[in-house]
């Protein structure tokens, strides 16, 4: 019988709570049964396992983060209004919650992504800002690659306090957005073969 009180979103909730204070990987079956004060064994009424809480991790931390983005580039003007928008939340939900964050970048089966709605408002925001810079697929997906790269390289090193120049953090961080966005306006675009 399934104890009282614990449900399987009230478990990844808890879960990603301890990995914001403690960090991700210290996220296991047995501190998240200390948390609620009962045996490992409770658990299994609600998860599978290990991996299985850390997946439903992932796909909370990307609907919360998604939902901040997407209230951070509503309204905005396309281009690089939208873009440091987009990047500031993203920054700020990583440098905010570091257990949620790194939730983010565990590899996740593919058919969950595609049946996840916030999955698919997250493909539907990026692709959307990109597209506002006349970006068509390849190109496409090789932006969304640089700005995850870029944003997540940033975040990381700035979380683990990396950045030893006296520049302002935040100083460099506008400058990498005005790259991006003179980037992705003059983005080298592949010659395409009509005859191929």
């Amino acid at each position: 019988m399934p104890r009282a009180g614990l449900t399987p979103d009230r478990l990844v909730a808890a879960a990603a709570d301890l990995a914001d204070e403690a960090g991700f990987e210290r996220v296991t079956l047995s501190a998240l049964a200390r948390r609620f004060g009962v045996k490992d064994a409770s658990l299994y009424t609600h998860i599978r396992n290990l991996k299985d809480l850390r997946t439903r991790m992932a796909l909370l931390a990307g609907g919360e983060m998604i939902d901040r983005i997407a209230a951070a580039v509503e309204g905005r003007e396309a281009g690089r209004d939208t873009l440091a928008a987009f990047a500031g939340a993203y920054r700020a939900y990583a440098l905010e919650h570091p257990g949620r964050y790194a939730a983010t970048q565990i590899p996740v089966d593919q058919d969950l992504l595609t049946g996840s709605p916030a999955m698919r408002r997250t493909a539907d925001i990026t692709y959307g800002m990109l597209r506002a810079y006349g970006l068509e697929e390849p190109d496409l997906t090789d932006a969304v690659r640089l700005l995850r790269s870029t944003f997540h390289g940033y975040c990381a090193l700035e979380s683990n306090g990396a950045f030893g120049a006296p520049r302002d953090v935040q100083a460099s961080w506008e400058r990498a957005i005005d790259a991006l966005h003179a980037l992705l306006l003059n983005w080298p675009r592949e010659e395409r073969n009509p005859d191929a």
